[in-house]
C-alpha cells in the first residue's frame, strides 16, 4: 500500500465516525436514543437495512463464492422480497401501533414475561456471536494479506465502531450508514469498470459472459431437489423466505432500523426499496467475482489466495512439492491464456465448441492442482485454513489496482465491517436495556436508561471485539453468519407467527415449545442433517406444532387461565 491509498483509508473512515458522532451528540431521552426520533424517511430505513446486512463479508466472501462456484448464490436472496411483503402487511403495522422499543416486548403483551426474555436471550446469543464475527471477518483477511496485527485490527475496528454507537445511538446508525452505503456502491461500481478495463482489448462485457458461461459460472437456477445441495431455488424460495422472514421481522438489528420510520407508510416504503434492491445488488457483487474469474482466464492467478497459508507451506519441508504444483499451474495459465484468445476470435462453431472442451478441461485440471496443494498446505500445517475463497478478491484488488483505488477499496471492506457491527451493537444495547434491565430494575427517568443504553453498547461492543479474538475462520464468512442465525430465527419465527396468527395457544405451551425446538435444531444442525437454509423452516414447523400440541394436551381450566 501507498502512502495515497493510506490517506484514503484512514480520511474516510475518519470522516465517517467523526460526522456520525457530530450529527447525533446529545441524544436526550430514549425515544431519540433507541429510535432516532421516530423521523427518518424511507429511503434512510431503505439503505440502513441494506447496510445492517450488507457486512464485510458479502463484499469479501461473495466476490469469492461467485469465482469457485458460480452465480449459484443468488438463489440464496430469492426469498427476501416475499418476505418484505408478509413483513409490511403484518409486522410493521403491529409493531407501530404497539409503539414498541423492540420486537420482543409485543411477545409479552401476547404470551408473558418469561417468553419475551426467552426470545430476547435467544437473540441476544446469535446476534452477539454474529457482532464479532462481522469484526472478525475483515480482519483475520486483511491480517493475512497485509501483515497487519490480527488483534490490533480486531481492537481498530470495535473501537471506531463503539465510538460513534455509543454518543449518538440509532440516529448515529441510520446517519453513518447513508455514508458508508455511497462509499460501498462506489467503490464497488469502479472495482467492476476497472476489471472490464483490464480485460483483452477484444473481449467486451458480453464475451466475458459468454466465457464465464463456457465455464459453468453462470449457471443461477437450480431447481433439483437435491438436499446435499446447499443453494437451489427451492431452498432460497423457501428456506431464504422463512431466514428474512425470522432476519427482518424479529432481529432487533434490523427492527430497530424501521422502527425509527416517521410513520408506517415510511417504515413499509424502506423495506419494499430493501426488497426491489437487494437481490440486484448481491446479483451485482457475484457478477464482480465473476468478471474476476474472467481477468485470470487471461491472467496468471496463484495457486492458493491465502498468502499466510503459502507461508506456511513455503517454510516447511513440502516446499519443494508445493513449487512443483506452482510449475504445473504456471504452464496450465499458459495454455489457458492461448485457448480464452483462440475461443474469443474465432467465427466457426464446431471450433469454438472444440475449444470450449479443452478449457473446461484446463480449468478442471487447475481446479485439481488446487485441491492437491490444500492437502500440501494440511500437511505443512494441520491448524491452517485451506479455504481461500474470502481471499480472492482482496487478492484482486491489492495486486492489480492502481494507486489510491486500494485504499478506496479498503475503505468499502472495513466500512461494511462498520455499519453492520454498529447496527448490530445498537439492538443488542437496546434489548439488553429495554428487555432485560428496565423489566427487572423498575421505572426511572429517561437519563438513566439513556445512560444504561451506552453501557450496554460499550459492553456488547467489548464482547463482540473478544468474540473477534477467539474466532476461527470457517468454511466461507457469508455462510458461517448465515448457519448461526438460522440455528436460531426459524424458532423465534415461529414464536412470533404464534403470537400474530393461532391466538388459543398460550405461554406455557409456546414458552415449552421454544425451548425443546432449540435443543432439536441445534442437534440437527451438530449431526449435519439438513443444508442450513432448511434449518429455519424447520425450526419455524416445529415450535408451532409442538406449541398447538402442547396447549391441546393441557387441561382446560389451565388453558383458560393463562
Amino acid at each position: 500500500m501507498q502512502q495515497i491509498d493510506w490517506i484514503v483509508l484512514g480520511g474516510t473512515l475518519l470522516f465517517i465516525v467523526l460526522y456520525g458522532t457530530y450529527k447525533t451528540r446529545g441524544s436526550k431521552n430514549v425515544t431519540d436514543y433507541l429510535k432516532g426520533g421516530s423521523d427518518a424517511k424511507w429511503w434512510t430505513i431503505g439503505l440502513s437495512v441494506m447496510a445492517t446486512q450488507a457486512s464485510a463479508i458479502t463484499f469479501l466472501s461473495t466476490p469469492g463464492q461467485a469465482f469457485h462456484d458460480g452465480m449459484g448464490f443468488v438463489q440464496f436472496y430469492f426469498g427476501l422480497p416475499i418476505a418484505m411483503v408478509v413483513i409490511c402487511l403484518v409486522f410493521i403495522p403491529i409493531y407501530h401501533r404497539l409503539k414498541v422499543f423492540t420486537a420482543y416486548e409485543y411477545l409479552e403483551t401476547r404470551f408473558d414475561l418469561k417468553t419475551r426474555t426467552l426470545t430476547a436471550i435467544l437473540f441476544l446469543i446469535q446476534r452477539g456471536l454474529a457482532a464479532g464475527i462481522t469484526i472478525f471477518a475483515p480482519a483475520i483477511i486483511l491480517s493475512a494479506v497485509l501483515g497487519w496485527n490480527l488483534i490490533y485490527l480486531n481492537v481498530i475496528i470495535g473501537v471506531l465502531v463503539i465510538i460513534y454507537t455509543v454518543s449518538g445511538g440509532t440516529k448515529a446508525v441510520s446517519v453513518t450508514q447513508k455514508q458508508q452505503m455511497a462509499v460501498i456502491f462506489a467503490g464497488m461500481l469502479i472495482a467492476f469498470l476497472l476489471i472490464l478495463n483490464y480485460l483483452p482489448l477484444d473481449i467486451t462485457f458480453s464475451k466475458a459472459l459468454e466465457i464465464a458461461g463456457a465455464n459453468g459460472k453462470m449457471e443461477i437456477l437450480d431447481f433439483s431437489f437435491d438436499f446435499d445441495n446447499r443453494y437451489t431455488f427451492w431452498s432460497g424460495i423457501i428456506g431464504g423466505s422463512f431466514l428474512a422472514l425470522s432476519y427482518f421481522g424479529t432481529d432487533q438489528s434490523q427492527v430497530q432500523r424501521y422502527l425509527s420510520g416517521k410513520s408506517v407508510r415510511q417504515s413499509q416504503m424502506g423495506m419494499i426499496f430493501n426488497g426491489l434492491l437487494k437481490v440486484p445488488m448481491q446479483f451485482f457483487i457475484l457478477l464482480v467475482g465473476i468478471m474476476v474469474f474472467v481477468f485470470y482466464q487471461f491472467n496468471s492467478s496463484p495457486l492458493h489466495f491465502n498468502p499466510a497459508a503459502v507461508e506456511d507451506v513455503m517454510a516447511s519441508p513440502y516446499a519443494q512439492e508445493y513449487k512443483d504444483l506452482v510449475t504445473e499451474k504456471n504452464a496450465l495459465d499458459e495454455q489457458l491464456i492461448s485457448k480464452q484468445l483462440a475461443f474469443t476470435t474465432t467465427n466457426s462453431a464446431s471450433e469454438k465448441e472444440l475449444l470450449k472442451e479443452e478449457i473446461q478441461i484446463i480449468n478442471v485440471t487447475e481446479d485439481e492442482l488446487r485441491e492437491q496443494s490444500k492437502a500440501i498446505i494440511k500437511k505443512a500445517n494441520p491448524e491452517a485454513e485451506t479455504n481461500d475463497k474470502d481471499y480472492v478478491f482482496i487478492h484482486f484488488i491489492l495486486n492489480n489496482l492502481p494507486r489510491g483505488l486500494i485504499g478506496l477499496l479498503l475503505a468499502v471492506i472495513l466500512s461494511a465491517a462498520m455499519s453492520s457491527t454498529a447496527s448490530e451493537l445498537n439492538a443488542l444495547g437496546s434489548t439488553t436495556t429495554i428487555d432485560l434491565y428496565k423489566r427487572n430494575v423498575g421505572v426511572r427517568d429517561d437519563k438513566h436508561y439513556v445512560k444504561a443504553s451506552k453501557w450496554f453498547t460499550l459492553l456488547w461492543g467489548i464482547i463482540a471485539i473478544l468474540v473477534a479474538c477467539i474466532a476461527n475462520l470457517f468454511d466461507n464468512l457469508i455462510q458461517l453468519v448465515n448457519i448461526i442465525g438460522s440455528i436460531f430465527y426459524g424458532n423465534v419465527l415461529g414464536i412470533f407467527l404464534l403470537a400474530f396468527f393461532i391466538k388459543y395457544v398460550k405461554s406455557k405451551a409456546v414458552f415449552t415449545a421454544a425451548i425443546i425446538t432449540q435443543a432439536i435444531i441445534i442437534y440437527v444442525w451438530w449431526i449435519d442433517l439438513m443444508p442450513y437454509l432448511w434449518l429455519n423452516l424447520a425450526g419455524c414447523a416445529l415450535v408451532m406444532g409442538i406449541a398447538i400440541v402442547l396447549q391441546s394436551m393441557l387441561p382446560k381450566k389451565e388453558n383458560a387461565s393463562e
